[in-house]
């Protein structure tokens, strides 16, 4: 009676253990109620933050293959190998929920920028660009292309063709795509300005439908660029209903993000309304000195669709400058056709004053010239000028601005990226506060070393997630540690429908960064950006160690995350 009477206390005190740790459902096993069995490998003693926004506790993490096994007090005798992870954060992998990564993964599939961020599943294929499908009108060209630049073979030209190269190759960490919008109007009518016939219309979604059947989790567009900003609300809703019915998400690099902010959000809600689709805003921001003032009424926009019930959600990196090619500021009617027909039309001097006038009202918005500086280009030649300014580069060539950029343009055949600094820092701090922000690289996996080591890629290729961690959160205090790791991690799983990933459950895919929250931060910077950061101790992705005391291991145990589709 008297031993009885014990256990009972014990299981209600241990009850009342488990409801005020927040743990409850997690398959916690207690001390006394669990099986004699082995694992392969423990993690202990760390603070483990679940992925649902509570708080962290302390216990330990038994990992049997790919899974997770057990969460709770676990005897390091009962592990093949021990992970002593005392005094640091244990959480899910991050989700890289808008990440530019694709043919790198063939050139170096170790994709270390990211891994050594503590990312372990990227969802790829923004802005409208996909690696996939490519037209016949330009595989030729995008063959040489990525031999010339990446020194890779293309061997596909459809989804089902890339997935195979990378099962092929191996890779470190969990990839997911969207199909680029662009990338199939391109291969189903070019990139022409013009609303697209019917039966080109039909083309395009019959190519969202078989994309997303074949695994992609969605559809994207880049509706500031050539050839996706051709299209009309119309037709990217069309698009968008079909990727609905499917369970797809939009998500959307909108037509506009500084000047015409609002009426792009408006476009942007109305789409997702109409198509009902699960709607993904894509590096929330605003540009230029002259609208930063409308952060207020843009966050108003968002909540007031979410209340609606429109399932609204957008991303962001934690940096002030953006990041994408020179020829961004030229007009899109330049940028019609194919890279020959574009460098051709700013070769002819009747459009010279026409281009000259557009270049110039962009510089109006930006300031100046000094805000805008050069990251990457293609050949030996012009690598000196990386990391200047698009002034200063200028003026050593003794050049006005407009003839540097057009003549670089026309040297590199359109390969020149670039970084501009147009945003504020207090609407940045606002902007990842939000409780319907999550964290986006809009990166690539890169690394110090080999093809991918070139030019002055934006730091965000390698420093978000940390950045986030150490400025944001613990210098800063913009949010708690828990509310920050659940948009990183679980709400982004939800999202994009990742089954058992995103939270630390028994049952769950073992994706997990161990990491040290005094002194986790980036280190990249704008002129030495290939720099890893600091503070990622550990990450695991199917269970296997990819970063191990701050080193890659090698290992490549990622796999293609495709889109399931409800029959």
């Amino acid at each position: 009676m008297e031993k009885t009477v014990s256990r009972r206390n014990f299981l209600k005190k241990s009850s009342k253990i488990i409801a005020a740790t927040g743990l409850s459902g997690c398959g916690i096993l207690l001390k006394g109620c669990t099986s004699k069995k082995d694992f392969d490998l423990i993690i202990q003693g760390g603070r483990i933050y679940d992925g649902s926004g509570k708080e962290a506790v302390q216990a330990d993490i038994g990992i049997n293959g790919n899974f997770i096994k057990e969460i709770g007090k676990i005897s390091n005798a009962r592990g093949k190998s021990v992970i002593d992870a005392k005094d640091l954060t244990v959480c899910p992998g991050f989700i890289d929920v808008h990440d530019h990564t694709d043919v790198e993964l063939l050139v170096n599939p170790k994709a270390e920028s990211s891994i050594r961020q503590g990312i372990t599943t990227l969802v790829s294929g923004n802005c409208g660009s996909s690696p996939f499908p490519i037209a016949e009108e330009i595989y030729d060209e995008t063959k040489e292309n990525l031999k010339e630049q990446l020194e890779i073979d293309l061997t596909w030209m459809d989804i089902n063709g890339f997935f195979s190269r990378l099962d092929e190759k191996g890779m470190a960490l969990n990839f997911a795509t969207l199909v680029g919008q662009g990338t199939i109007r391109g291969a189903s009518m070019g990139s022409n300005d013009r609303p697209p016939k019917q039966e080109e219309l039909e083309r395009m979604k019959v190519l969202v439908d078989k994309n997303i059947k074949a695994g992609a989790v969605g559809l994207s567009t880049g509706l500031e660029y050539a050839p996706g900003c051709y299209a009309q609300p119309d037709e990217i809703t069309e698009l968008c209903t079909v990727a609905a019915q499917l369970g797809g998400v939009y998500a959307t690099h909108m037509r506009d993000e500084g000047d015409s902010l609002f009426e792009s959000l408006e476009e942007t809600i109305e789409v997702a309304r109409k198509a009902g689709i699960s709607l993904q805003i894509s590096h929330f921001k605003i540009c230029y000195p002259r609208n930063w003032h409308k952060i207020d009424q843009a966050l108003v926009k968002i909540e007031e669709a979410k209340k609606e019930g429109i399932s609204i959600f957008c991303d962001r990196y934690p940096y002030i400058a953006s990041s994408t090619g020179l020829s961004f500021y030229f007009p899109r009617w330049a940028k019609q056709g194919t890279t020959d027909e574009f460098l051709a039309r700013l070769k002819d001097p009747p459009l010279n004053s026409r281009l000259r006038a557009y270049v110039a009202e962009q510089e109006k918005k930006l300031g100046s010239w000094e805000k805008v500086i050069i990251s990457s280009v293609a050949s030996e030649e012009n690598r000196n000028i990386q990391g200047k300014s698009v002034w200063d580069a200028a003026k050593e060539l003794e050049k006005e601005p407009y003839d540097f950029m057009k003549d670089l343009l026309i040297e590199e055949k359109n390969r020149v990226g670039m970084v501009a600094f147009n945003m504020k820092e207090e609407n940045l701090r606002r902007i990842l506060a939000h409780p319907l922000v999550g964290i986006g690289t809009d990166g690539s996996a890169v690394s110090p070393y080999g093809l991918l080591g070139r030019g002055k890629p934006h730091p965000r290729n390698y420093g978000t997630f940390p950045r986030v961690l150490g400025k944001y959160i613990r210098e800063e205090k913009i949010m708690a540690l828990s509310n920050m790791i659940k948009k990183m991690t679980s709400v982004v799983a939800e999202k994009f429908s990742f089954e058992k990933r995103g939270m630390l459950r028994n049952g769950y895919f073992a994706d997990i960064v161990i990491f040290d929250d005094d002194t986790v931060v980036d280190r990249a910077s704008w002129t030495d950006p290939h720099q890893y950061p600091v503070g990622i101790e550990y990450v695991l992705v199917n269970g296997e160690i990819v970063i191990e005391r701050g080193e890659h291991t090698g290992n490549l145990p990622g796999k293609i995350l495709r889109k399931k589709i409800e029959v």
